[in-house]
């Protein structure tokens, strides 16, 4: 399963998806399921969500697994006269980490190299050294000497531009990439859909793959109101700290195993967050020990998913979030361990097929 997991993260870290420009990584990922359960119905919605469902047991409540494919990044702005581009931030970017990054202009006749520009260090005066430039201050130069050249190579206000796609093996089975955030979860939720078609104890299941996450959770909501699941279950990140700069804060590690969320919120801008139902809480501990499965517990703020809008449909979807432990989130570069990705899968495929022997989500509360 690692070396399943590597070349689909692979793939899908390397394919550019800004949050509503999710066409091509739709694309890679329906290529998967097709070699994954050939002849597999997907759909898909006007806001670019796909789905499959997977028909099972008619007396079971129905499910819907999904994981969000889209990344932040940025758009085109404004277009200088001397064809440098200025910049609008799409989703959460960290201002502090994007002078001298690489990107990639995705323009109307094809993908453009860039660099945003980071003043050079020998006309630097000290009183600038330790200041962080804002993001609307900052320009990428793709090599252009004018606006003219710059629209004749296909580059418009509005053009989609993201961190230079990448994925770079480390030690063991860590890894390194653009938008592990969250194409590992897409790579899990591919392998999952691959290891429930196989089962015949399963109930209805819908693997989703969510458009907008990283602007304001858009398409999850509605892709639940019209599927109407029983149990939503999203897969995402998990702030590890087990790093110098996250140390003390929580008690998720890389290589520790698959989490489950007790508890998310954002105190900013959109105040919402997740609370898990208990016995989607209890199912996952048991079946994690059932499995031989390591189940991290995690409480983190100023972490969202869309998993708490989704859970508002009709009159109430008993929800969950579980994911993977990840380093430097929405970083151009963010690591996670594939043995943890391996550990959620075997877990998913647990507790999903326990749905269909009677479970009932208004026990528990």
């Amino acid at each position: 399963m690692i070396d399943s997991l590597r070349e689909i993260l692979s793939d899908l870290a390397r394919t550019p998806g800004l949050s509503g420009h999710e066409a091509r990584v739709r694309g890679a990922i329906d290529g998967w399921l097709e070699r994954s359960i050939p002849g597999g119905r997907r759909r898909v919605d006007v806001l670019g969500n796909t789905w499959m469902t997977l028909p099972g047991a008619e007396d079971a409540p129905t499910v819907m697994v999904f994981a969000h494919m889209d990344q932040l990044g940025f758009m085109v702005r404004r277009i200088e006269a001397d064809g440098f581009l200025r910049l609008e931030r799409v989703g959460g970017v960290p201002e502090r980490a994007l002078a001298s990054q690489a990107v990639v202009v995705c323009g109307r006749d094809g993908d453009l190299p860039g660099v945003i520009a980071n003043k050079s260090h020998h006309a630097t005066a000290p009183e600038e050294k330790y200041v962080v430039t804002r993001h609307a201050d900052l320009h990428v130069d793709c090599g252009f000497s004018s606006k003219a050249e710059a629209e004749e190579a296909g580059v418009l206000v509005g053009a989609p531009v993201v961190y230079r796609p990448s994925f770079t093996p480390l030690a063991g089975t860590r890894v390194a990439g653009t938008s592990i955030d969250d194409r590992a979860g897409c790579a899990a939720l591919i392998l999952l859909a691959e290891a429930l078609a196989r089962r015949g104890d399963r109930p209805t299941t819908h693997i989703a793959f969510t458009t907008q996450e990283e602007f304001n959770l858009r398409g999850a909501l509605p892709l639940a109101r019209r599927l109407e699941p029983d149990i939503a279950i999203q897969i995402d990140l998990m702030l590890s700290s087990d790093s110098p700069d996250m140390a003390g804060r929580r008690e998720v590690r890389l290589g520790g195993g698959p989490g489950v969320g007790l508890h998310s919120f954002h105190g900013r801008g959109t105040l919402n967050g997740v609370i898990p139902h208990p016995a989607l809480v209890r199912l996952f501990e048991e079946s994690a020990d059932s499995v031989g499965v390591s189940l991290q517990r995690c409480v983190q703020s100023g972490v969202l998913t869309d998993l708490s809008y989704a859970q508002h449909v009709g009159h109430g979807v008993a929800a969950i979030d579980v994911g993977f432990p990840i380093r430097y989130s929405h970083s151009s570069l963010e690591v996670c361990d594939l043995s943890d990705l391996a550990g959620l899968v075997t877990l998913l495929e647990t507790a999903v097929s326990r749905l269909s022997s009677g479970f009932d989500p208004t026990e528990g509360r």
